[in-house]
């Protein structure tokens, strides 16, 4: 009997030390989601920004009744790299160029370029499927520099077709025209027949206190490549339009920091604790984001000192599809990612509402989710 008992105990103990740790575990709820395309992988690219908005205009053709679409990330991103040059050029090489762009870029590129599907430009070489541009990126600024340098008293017209042989070589020409579901298309009417979309349509936003609230300004991000235009609204106004975006069945591009040591890709999580990283104990840091913790309370002065010293920079880009929440009722934005099936979420993220208050540079949303009431207060 007295056998019995405690075996019996050790089975209500461990089941009950079974539950407490199933508590610990986070739990989400998913309240709202909007349909997305396959998660995709950017490689070894500085692309996310083209990669996460591409992914939101395929989210909108689903949202028209399209059937799933595959957008060529490399097309917007080999048209960008000559606008860069243009650029560099102009600007006698005292001027960011890399890999790295903002959601209007591709807006920007499709307007004058158009659009074409991945199955008509893949953007690799020969039979890649990796994309790479860590030499592609060296080759261009390597030729651009020479190239001021060796004709700093007269630039030779021709110069942009040496420049375009480098984008060939590694990305591939672009189709004039291409076969698209039996029609022919020119990217321009691609874009415009077979998208129907306007990127006219499309409004970036940012938050910023050094800046007149429902003022545009140029955002001073190194990726801001175009010298753009940002709406500059509160914080709260913000969160505000992704929610109403969502809620009324649009996806968001989202911009901003995933360096943060509570960001996790592998986890799919990412929070902002009360208490700082540098004052966890060991065992803290191991057990952030496995069990729920307390967050701060983001405001306005919070977000903005965290731009100014550096500690939130415009590293990274994803679209939002959703919003979640925890056992705690706890507001969660799902985000997906461009780094491949990864993590636990599968490509997926989820962000607390306060992180990306917190680290956010700028967002991207359809016009016609932004409540009336904030529309009509910016220029």
């Amino acid at each position: 009997m007295r056998i019995l008992r405690y075996s019996i105990i050790a089975i209500v103990l461990y089941s009950y030390s079974f539950i407490l740790q199933a508590q610990d575990k986070y739990e989400f709820t998913v309240v709202k989601e909007m349909r997305a395309t396959p998660v995709k992988n950017q490689g070894n690219t500085g692309t996310c920004w083209c990669f996460a908005t591409c992914s939101m205009l395929e989210s909108e053709l689903l949202r028209k009744g399209f059937e799933e679409t595959d957008l060529s990330e490399m097309f917007i991103v080999r048209n960008a790299f000559v606008e860069k040059a243009v650029l560099y050029v102009r600007l006698h090489g005292k001027y960011n160029f890399g890999q790295g762009g903002e959601a209007h870029d591709v807006l920007n590129i499709m307007r004058k370029y158009g659009m074409v599907p991945k199955s008509a430009y893949i953007g690799v070489k020969g039979d890649e499927t990796y994309f790479d541009h860590s030499t592609l990126e060296s080759d261009l600024r390597s030729y651009l520099d020479t190239l001021i340098k060796k004709y700093e008293d007269k630039l030779p017209s021709n110069w942009m077709k040496g420049y375009e042989k480098i984008l060939d070589k590694s990305m591939g020409r672009i189709p004039e025209t291409f076969e698209y579901k039996g029609k022919t298309y020119t990217p321009q009417s691609y874009l415009k027949d077979y998208m129907r979309i306007n990127p006219d349509d499309y409004i970036e936003f940012t938050s910023f206190a050094h800046h007149p609230f429902y003022k545009k300004f140029f955002l001073e991000i190194p990726d801001n490549w175009s010298f753009d235009l940002y709406n500059n609204i509160p914080l709260n106004e913000l969160t505000e339009i992704i929610d109403s975006s969502i809620y009324n069945g649009y996806t968001v591009g989202w911009g901003g920091d995933v360096s943060e040591s509570e960001f996790s890709a592998f986890k799919s999580l990412a929070i902002v604790p009360v208490k700082d990283w540098a004052h966890k104990t060991k065992k803290e840091k191991e057990r952030t984001l496995e069990i729920p913790e307390k967050e701060m309370n983001v405001t306005q002065e919070m977000h903005q000192e965290s731009f100014d010293d550096y500690t939130t920079t415009d590293d990274h880009f994803m679209q939002i599809t959703g919003i979640a929440k925890d056992q705690d009722g706890n507001k969660f934005y799902i985000m997906k990612n461009s780094w491949g099936i990864r993590g636990e979420k599968s490509g997926y993220i989820y962000l607390s509402e306060q992180y990306v208050k917190l680290k956010v540079t700028s967002i991207i949303v359809n016009k016609n989710a932004i409540p009336k009431a904030i529309l009509n207060k910016v220029e």
